[in-house]
């Protein structure tokens, strides 16, 4: 039996976006873009300003940007590959906003993440915390080719 797979993900630059057309072209999966429904301008996204739009939400563990579409039924898939860029170590706050609203509990997620330095495990170990009756499977970081790994999630 083939495997029900959606890709959700969210994508501030296009880098993650990119990847999960790389995934949704190996596998046969559907796509959900997470848009805030404030877009993040180049201003929002520095880091370095500890008043940026993305600094001040990110210090604010109950900050959940709004997100301008509903969410699918999600009780058709058998997998959900959750992307995401690292922003200080851990998901951005508004894919907190697509979990809080997913019925997601007893799901089978694969979060994936891209990043220019920062490793996958503490978002991993933070989406656990706050989400725990999700069914977390093992992380992936990717900022190389996909193909490998994209097609070993079909294997049980």
């Amino acid at each position: 039996m083939e495997k029900k797979i959606l890709i959700a993900y969210f994508s501030a630059e296009g880098t993650t976006e990119r990847k999960a057309h790389e995934i949704a072209d190996i596998l046969p999966a559907d796509l959900y873009p997470i848009h805030p429904k404030a877009p993040y301008t180049r201003e929002d996204l520095d880091w370095r300003n500890n008043r940026s739009r993305s600094s001040l939400e990110m210090e604010d563990e109950s900050s959940r940007p709004e997100i301008i579409e509903d969410i699918p039924d999600l009780s058709q898939y058998d997998l959900v590959l959750l992307g995401f860029p690292i922003w200080w170590y851990i998901e951005p706050r508004v894919v907190d906003t697509f979990l809080d609203k997913a019925k997601l509990d007893n799901k089978k997620v694969v979060p994936f993440a891209t990043s220019g330095g920062s490793a996958i495990d503490k978002a991993v170990k933070h989406l656990r915390t706050l989400y725990p009756t999700i069914d977390w499977q093992e992380g992936k970081l990717l900022n190389g080719d996909v193909t490998k790994w994209a097609k070993s999630l079909l294997e049980d």
